[in-house]
């Protein structure tokens, strides 16, 4: 794919980019290396400001950034500009928190016969972050804040299709006052990624994409002994069970697949509405997903936009095809919209099953498979067949019902009459084919840094005699 901004409302060319040359990308490297050097040295409060000033910086670019990001991958205006708000309050999140993540945690000294014993928190160098384009600043963010904060150093591979979005963060660190080449964006295709991550001074790496890309990076890493943090796809269950409140369950239904026009990880993908109440969530949740503005991304009433590429929109195509040709029934949606751009409406799909690919795969775009189920059990094991588990929802007034989804449900995250959606202030991640590790909270500081353990033993007899005789002067 060509490094360049295709604006995906009209299919049309904006600005093309080319990829680093060789030479300039070891300068890259060797700058990013250099840089750790003295960075790692700076204080948490040093830092602090540094993050509080990029802060401020993002938030008074808020319209520009945002209009950038739509031009550049399709979201909604508004979508932009909430994601715009989103990276601020992560950057004063660490800035007000990183502190006190950093501080050494006291072990029980007496136990390991120690005077003082306790754990440190150190950098590890610079951490290599290859980034999607579906939220191309949040996705980059959640990874920089805390690993400026911890005292990292960043090479951010974004996705070739949001390449001034990726300047732009390396802009933005840079007129907040960090010091030289503590984050540079490598505008580099996804051929050179093996080269930096082999290369020794890269010590680390995170990847949010897809579960292929995740395995290439995890075996390059792991031949390599580096560590990695891996968020890849999901396909995240949504079960509504009786005593459920429909119309808000249906509500918040289309704006979890819908959102960010259908491109999200965490979006809610399958749905599992138990049998007494499937008529009625059915229809509204029809409705409302035929009700959706499909349109310019950049007008204020536009509830759905295009679809980021070319491609993706007709991988949409193709999956819903593929379970039309299944005997799979199209509820609502099932085209793309006439025109330039890259559209595709909001899509409810019933009579799933599994010789079906949208059953095992995740669909990237605004297309929602429901599945009617006789108990909450049924629903735990259809969605634990799947190979992800990133996040999962469940709507119900009964306090067992809660119990048992977060008991029993296989995913990194559950979230109970609500959206899944990530916090600076909550672990995010999942589990099998999901990926592994967690970014924001503490966890994703710690993440790619050295838990340094420090035993300081008791004085020797002569200084206890030393400390006596200078005590009894």
């Amino acid at each position: 794919m060509a490094i360049a901004t295709i604006n995906p409302a009209t299919g049309e060319t904006v600005r093309e980019f080319e990829p680093l040359s060789e030479e300039a990308l070891e300068d890259r490297i060797a700058r990013a290396s250099a840089a750790f050097a003295s960075y790692r040295l700076t204080t948490p409060e040093q830092r602090m400001g540094w993050l509080r000033a990029a802060a401020d910086v993002l938030e008074g670019d808020t319209d520009d950034v945002a209009t950038l990001m739509t031009t550049e991958m399709g979201k909604t205006l508004a979508a932009a500009k909430a994601e715009v708000g989103k990276c601020v309050k992560a950057l004063r999140y660490y800035a007000e928190h990183g502190p006190s993540f950093l501080e050494p945690r006291p072990a029980d000294a007496h136990a390991v016969g120690a005077q003082e014993a306790y754990v440190t928190y150190q950098p590890l160098g610079a951490v290599l972050a290859i980034m999607p384009w579906n939220f191309p600043l949040w996705q980059a963010m959640r990874f920089a804040a805390p690993a400026l904060m911890a005292g990292n150093v960043g090479l951010l591979k974004h996705a070739s299709n949001v390449p001034q979005t990726a300047l732009y963060l390396e802009e933005l660190f840079r007129k907040a006052g960090f010091p030289g080449d503590v984050f540079q964006t490598l505008l580099i295709g996804s051929g050179a990624i093996e080269r930096v991550l082999r290369d020794d001074r890269v010590v680390a790496a995170t990847l949010t994409g897809s579960a292929p890309a995740g395995q290439s990076v995890a075996s390059i890493a792991g031949d390599a002994l580096k560590p990695t943090v891996l968020e890849l796809g999901g396909s995240d269950p949504f079960v509504v069970m009786p005593s459920a409140d429909l119309e808000t369950a249906a509500g918040v239904a289309v704006t979890a697949r819908c959102q960010n026009n259908g491109q999200s990880c965490i979006a809610a993908k399958r749905f599992f509405v138990h049998a007494d109440v499937a008529e009625e969530f059915t229809r509204l949740f029809a409705e409302k997903l035929a009700a959706q503005r499909v349109g310019d991304p950049m007008a204020e009433d536009t509830q759905v936009g295009p679809l980021a590429t070319e491609s993706g929109r007709d991988d949409v195509e193709g999956y819903v095809k593929d379970a039309v040709d299944g005997g799979a029934t199209v509820v609502v949606g099932g085209e793309r919209v006439d025109g330039p751009g890259w559209y595709y409406r909001p899509t409810l799909l019933t009579g799933v099953t599994e010789e079906m690919k949208l059953y095992h795969e995740e669909v990237f775009g605004p297309v929602a498979a429901l599945f009617t189920v006789s108990s909450l059990q049924e629903a735990i094991d259809i969605a634990n067949s799947h190979p992800y588990g990133l996040g999962s929802n469940i709507w119900t007034e009964d306090e067992d019902e809660r119990e048992r989804f977060v008991r029993d449900v296989q995913s990194g995250m559950v979230f109970v009459n609500g959206m899944t959606t990530s916090y600076p202030e909550l672990p995010f991640g999942g589990v099998k084919q999901s990926g592994y590790g967690r970014e924001l909270t503490d966890l994703g500081m710690h993440a790619f840094m050295n838990a340094k353990t420090v035993w300081v033993g008791p004085p020797s007899a002569e200084q206890r005699q030393g400390d006596t005789s200078t005590a009894s002067e």
